[in-house]
C-alpha cells in the first residue's frame, strides 16, 4: 500500500520532469531504491519520511515534491506534521554544519550576493514567500535566515515560521498543483515576488568600516 502510494507519487509528479531525461537516470534510481526501502518500513513510515526529508538533498529530490508525498501517504494533518519534523531537523543541522564547512559556506555567500545584493538582508515574511516558489535553493534560504537570526533559538523559530507555509503549502494542495496551466502558474509566482517586494525590510543597514572601504573602492576605481 505505502509503495502503491510513492508509486503514484512518482508518476504523477515526475512524469513530466522524466521525459525530458535519460532513462536509467541516476536520482529515479536513488529515488526508487529508497521508496523500496521505505516499503518494508511499516510503521516506521512516518520516521523514514523525516528522514527521507534530511537525504533528498544529496539525491537532488525538489522538497515540494517530498511535501507532496507526505499529503498522499499520511494525509494533509499528518504529512504537514511529519514534513515540518523533517524541515525542521534539516535547519537545525544546517545551523550546526554550515559554519564548519566553510567552502560551502563560501559558495552560498557568493549566490547570495549575485542574486540579493550584498547588503540586503531578507526579513522572514520574504524568506517564507521564496520557500513557496520550487527553485529557489532551500540551504540558501537558510543562509539568508541565519543572517536575519543568527542565534540557534531566533534561527530555529525563524525556521518554523518561513517553513510552516511550505509544508502546509505543497501537503494540501500539491496534487491541484500538478493540474495548474503554465499561466496560472506564472501568474501565482507573479504574486508571490509582489509580496516578497511588500515584506521588504525598508531601509538597509551597513557598517561603517563596509561603507568606507567601499567608498575608497570607488574612488580608487576613478
Amino acid at each position: 500500500m505505502l509503495y502503491t502510494a510513492w508509486s503514484y507519487v512518482i508518476t504523477t509528479f515526475l512524469t513530466p520532469y522524466n521525459k525530458s531525461k535519460k532513462a536509467g537516470d541516476p536520482m529515479d534510481e536513488q529515488l526508487l531504491i529508497m521508496l523500496a526501502f521505505v516499503q518494508g518500513t511499516g510503521a516506521l513510515a512516518p520516521f523514514m519520511f523525516i528522514f527521507f526529508h534530511v537525504l533528498r538533498q544529496f539525491m537532488f529530490i525538489p522538497v515540494a515534491l517530498v511535501c507532496m508525498a507526505g499529503g498522499i501517504l499520511f494525509g494533509s494533518v499528518l504529512g504537514t506534521l511529519y514534513s515540518m519534523v523533517g524541515l525542521l531537523l534539516l535547519s537545525g543541522l544546517f545551523y550546526i554544519c554550515i559554519r564548519r564547512m566553510p567552502n560551502t559556506y563560501e559558495r552560498l555567500i557568493k549566490i547570495k550576493y549575485k542574486w540579493f545584493g550584498r547588503y540586503s538582508k531578507m526579513t522572514i515574511g520574504q524568506i517564507a514567500i521564496l520557500r513557496l516558489i520550487p527553485f529557489f535553493h532551500y540551504h540558501l534560504l537558510n543562509l539568508c535566515l541565519l543572517e536575519r537570526r543568527p542565534d540557534f533559538k531566533g534561527f530555529m523559530k525563524g525556521a518554523f515560521a518561513t517553513n510552516l507555509p511550505l509544508a502546509f503549502f505543497y501537503t494540501v494542495f500539491g496534487e491541484f498543483i500538478t493540474r495548474f496551466t503554465p499561466a496560472m502558474s506564472a501568474m501565482i509566482i507573479l504574486a508571490l515576488l509582489i509580496l516578497f517586494y511588500i515584506f521588504r525590510e525598508k531601509v538597509a543597514t551597513i557598517a561603517w568600516n563596509e561603507f568606507f572601504s567601499h567608498k575608497e573602492e570607488s574612488k580608487n576605481a576613478c
